[in-house]
């Protein structure tokens, strides 16, 4: 009978790692090929995850709630053939080197025999700030890393998170058990910690380390104030924006630009192009072609950064924010954008955000993206400064439209006039794009802007 190894896929450049949100096949279930075994979810997609092949079910190896790095077996197949040996799921793009665990050793291979338990790690030493397994024979539970997060955010130390008894699998305390045992803690007084002999400690002894003080949870006194919690989605973008300002040093730059012939343009044609391809033309497919051409001329713009090596895209990728009906926001890809007229782009832009407002893009449409636009003119804003979607190293806002005054250079002297006008702001990564260049770039996009074709028909 062989066996193969189901990996957690890799959901996008930059993504790590994948909450698992369901099982929906358990250990025993026949599975057949396609059909989806879990449901997953990153800080940018919820996504199933399909069967590599017919078989059953043999082994999972993490439970639902879970959060599990890109590349680690998470289950096991059995499938009807001659090898032993467990075959790595053909579904997932493995790189040419080999796995890695958590620890940086080798991946331990799954057990060619059934096992009521999946193999255990050898005991490493815990790094600092990270939640590993704490081997069984120490006397203490497996934590995984989800509810050592709730824990530490909660005050919840070790001792405290012995008590809490684990609806999981030998005991393992899910996240279900933690966050009942927070709102618990929140009605029921504290257990106090165990009382200490009456007589005095011997001089030669340890003082006991005085007990760490449970932060309470917020609450509202007055009734006029409403905590809300936040969603797993708000919280992995939180994660992300932090952690790119903590990588990349900002340095945000502006220009006005005179975008009257592409506002008069759009107002002559939006009609007719509705009428004939049943869908809005908007500004940003207008918006896309001018990046794209700029970032031809500027390909320094189009990298990402590792380590002391700069990784420059031969690819034009551009994400463009969405923002979803939950007011998180979303960025899918248009691949190869340099590639496409302003129809092709004005298709993919609506399509894109049409999925995205669905909650139907897949893992594809999200991930491979080499230089963002986002458009705060949406809400009113007249310019922003934007945080660079990591690994880029730059992000372009474009803001509202506005008439208002300006001086036109024409044949007869310079004249004032009522023009449509929009400022645009480029945030940069200040370790590789220096003012030059990202100041450059900015004011080409720019100019592609103010010499834009008004005659051409789409």
């Amino acid at each position: 009978m062989a066996q193969v190894e189901l990996i957690m896929p890799k959901m996008g450049e930059s993504i790590m790692e994948a909450t698992i949100l369901k099982w929906v096949k358990n250990v025993g279930d026949s599975v057949e090929e396609d059909e989806t075994i879990l449901e997953i979810a990153t800080d940018k997609v919820d996504s199933e995850v399909p069967s590599p092949v017919d078989g059953v079910i043999k082994e999972v190896y993490f439970e639902e709630d879970e959060t599990v790095e890109i590349g680690k077996v998470i289950a096991l197949i059995a499938t009807e053939g001659e090898s032993a040996e467990p075959q790595s799921s053909p579904s997932v793009k493995e790189d040419s080197a080999p796995a890695h665990s958590d620890n940086g050793h080798e991946k331990t291979p799954a057990p060619t025999t059934q096992q009521e338990t999946p193999p255990q790690p050898e005991p490493q030493p815990e790094p600092a700030g990270a939640a590993e397994d704490v081997p069984r024979s120490s006397g203490n539970r497996f934590y995984s890393p989800l509810v050592r997060t709730i824990a530490e955010k909660e005050q919840i130390g070790l001792q405290e998170l012995e008590q809490i008894e684990g609806s999981g699998l030998h005991g393992r305390v899910t996240k279900k058990d933690i966050l009942a045992y927070v709102e618990q803690r929140k009605t029921q007084p504290q257990p106090q910690a165990q009382p200490q002999p009456t007589q005095q400690t011997a001089p030669s002894q340890e003082p006991t380390p005085a007990t760490q003080p449970v932060r309470q949870p917020a609450t509202s006194t007055d009734g006029d104030t409403e905590i809300i919690e936040m969603d797993r989605m708000r919280k992995l973008i939180a994660d992300h924006m932090v952690n790119s300002k903590k990588t990349s040093p900002h340095v945000t730059s502006y220009v006005e630009v005179d975008v009257t012939n592409i506002v008069n343009w759009r107002n002559s044609i939006k009609q007719s192009f509705q009428e004939k391809h049943g869908e809005k033309i908007t500004y940003t497919p207008i918006f896309m072609e001018a990046v794209a051409k700029a970032i031809r001329d500027f390909p320094m713009i189009n990298i990402s950064v590792d380590g002391d090596k700069l990784i420059r895209k031969k690819n034009i990728n551009l994400g463009m924010a969405t923002a979803l009906p939950s007011g998180n926001l979303i960025v899918p890809v248009i691949k190869n954008a340099d590639h496409l007229n302003l129809m092709g782009l004005t298709k993919q832009v609506n399509d894109l955000a049409r999925r995205a407002r669905d909650n139907k893009l897949t893992a594809d449409e999200i991930q491979g993206g080499t230089f963002t636009l986002t458009n705060v003119g949406t809400f009113g804003n007249v310019m922003g400064t934007p945080i660079i979607n990591q690994p880029q190293v730059a992000i372009l806002a474009v803001g509202a439209i506005r008439k208002k005054p300006a001086v036109v250079e024409t044949e007869y002297g310079d004249l004032v006039a009522i023009r449509h006008m929009m400022f645009l702001s480029m945030s940069y990564d200040h370790r590789v794009v220096d003012g030059y260049l990202g100041g450059s770039f900015l004011r080409k996009v720019g100019d592609y802007l103010e010499s834009f074709d008004h005659t051409q028909r789409i």
